[in-house]
Formats: C-alpha cells, sequence, structure tokens
C-alpha cells in the first residue's frame, strides 16, 4: 500500500521576484527550495505509511527543476519519487495538473490516502489540491491540522479540520486526499546518510502516455505577467500638539476624500 504525497520547487520566500520585458518571471540567482508547505505534508507521508506499514512515495509535476525537491523528500525518508512531464503539460493550468496527478496515483495501483500541503507558495493556490480528488473520485479533506484516528484495513479516517471560527472533527471513508496544515508535524531535517542517498538517486521520469493519459488540454493558459504600476509617494510629517495634528489630519483626509 502506498502513500502518497505531491512537491515541487518553489523561489525562496525571501528572493526578489521580478518580471522581465518578455513578460516572465525571473527570481535573480536566488535558489530554489521546497514548496514550504509541502516539510508538512512530506513528513506526513513518512508518518502514515510507517503507521500503515507501507511505502511512501512522493511525485511532482513539471520539469526537471522539480528533482531538487524530489531528492530532498528522500533525504527525509520517503521510499520512493517520480515526476512527471510531457510536451502535452501545461504544468501552470490546475486541472492539466490534476488530471496527471490523478493518473499517477492510479499508476500506483494501491494508494489509500494523498496527502499535499496548503498550498504552493509560488502560485498561492489549492485549486489542484480540489481537482485532483475529483479526478480521483476521492473524498477531499482541506485545511487538515490533525489525524485523529485511521483505520487503513477498515478504510476510515478521521481527522481535525481548521474552520473559520475554531476547529472542526470530521470522518471519512478512505480512499481520500487531504490537503495538512503546520500544525500536523514537526517536519524532520534530512539525515546526512538520507542526503547521500538521495544524490545517488535516479528519478523516474513518466509522460503522459506512461500515465494512460491522451488529448490533454489544458483550460487556462498563463500569457504573461506585469509588474504592477509604480506609485509616486509623498510623505508629510504632521507637527504641533495632538488636538492641532489631529485636526490637521481630518482636514487632509476630506480634501484627498478619504472620509
Amino acid at each position: 500500500m502506498h502513500i502518497v504525497t505531491f512537491t515541487r520547487s518553489t523561489p525562496d520566500t525571501a528572493a526578489k521576484v521580478e518580471v522581465g520585458a518578455d513578460g516572465a518571471v525571473t527570481w535573480g540567482g536566488a535558489a530554489t527550495v521546497v514548496n514550504p508547505w509541502d516539510e508538512y505534508s512530506l513528513e506526513e507521508a513518512i508518518l502514515q505509511a510507517g503507521k500503515a506499514g507501507g511505502k511512501s512515495a512522493v511525485i511532482a509535476v513539471g520539469a526537471a527543476m522539480h528533482d531538487d525537491a524530489l531528492k530532498h523528500a528522500l533525504a527525509m525518508g520517503l521510499d520512493e519519487a517520480y515526476r512527471i512531464e510531457d510536451p502535452a503539460l501545461d504544468a501552470t493550468d490546475s486541472l492539466s495538473y490534476a488530471t496527471a496527478a490523478a493518473a499517477a496515483v492510479n499508476k500506483l495501483g494501491d494508494a489509500k490516502l494523498v496527502v499535499f500541503g496548503k498550498e504552493s507558495v509560488d502560485v498561492g493556490s489549492d485549486s489542484h489540491i480540489v481537482q485532483t480528488a475529483r479526478k480521483l473520485g476521492w473524498t477531499m479533506l482541506s485545511y487538515v491540522s490533525k489525524i485523529l484516528e485511521v483505520d487503513y484495513a477498515a478504510g476510515t479516517i478521521k481527522v481535525e479540520r481548521l474552520v473559520e471560527g475554531g476547529k472542526q472533527v470530521v470522518s471519512a471513508a478512505l480512499p481520500a486526499v487531504i490537503s495538512v496544515m503546520k500544525d500536523i508535524n514537526e517536519p524532520r531535517y534530512p539525515s546526512f546518510m538520507g542526503i547521500r542517498k538521495a544524490a545517488k538517486a535516479v528519478i523516474p521520469v513518466w509522460s503522459l502516455a506512461d500515465l494512460g493519459v491522451s488529448g490533454l488540454v489544458g483550460k487556462a493558459r498563463v500569457v504573461r505577467f506585469k509588474n504592477l504600476p509604480a506609485k509616486n509617494v509623498e510623505l508629510e510629517m504632521l507637527t504641533g500638539e495632538p488636538e492641532e495634528v489631529a485636526a490637521k489630519l481630518v482636514d487632509k483626509l476630506l480634501s484627498e476624500k478619504v472620509l
């Protein structure tokens, strides 16, 4: 049995992201890192595979740049890593991503649980997660902060979800797709031996044909990005006694039609 998770390489959150004249996004010479939310899903896949007596598998969708994230996952202790790449696959289209991701899970054949991080920081979206669950026809449980009970033999799972204003306890049937929050665990650091083993790993690359997917046509396409327009900001310091400064501020806000 497999516990499956997905990951990707993203720009460091401290990187300066800019848009070039060609409409493409660049982040200078900054290194890429594992999508920060995936640290928790990778750890949870390892933990759940151990509890289930199965194997943990990590998959990335996209170009070779994501091999770094996959090798990081292997160094943490995941058992298997795969990458999906195909000329017909536009990984920026969430539905294309989900179609390929679901096909990869089905190719493994015995998955009971798919674990995602809350979202991808480079696109700020989790639509691909929900769409993957839909493509699989599995239950979707989002914002999971704790897995309370899992019975893989009986095919049931109980989780605690973070919702606006509190927490919610939900039970569902397996197989299921979950997205996890940072409260769920404490990600381990890759061991020295794990890093050495991962460095030598050859990651299998699956095409859409390998996954049995054909005629994939993306529903959305990123044409180009644009920098935000520059803003001219003027600073004026108001001085005087508090009552006087307050009166001046009100006059300014009224004149600028803020109030």
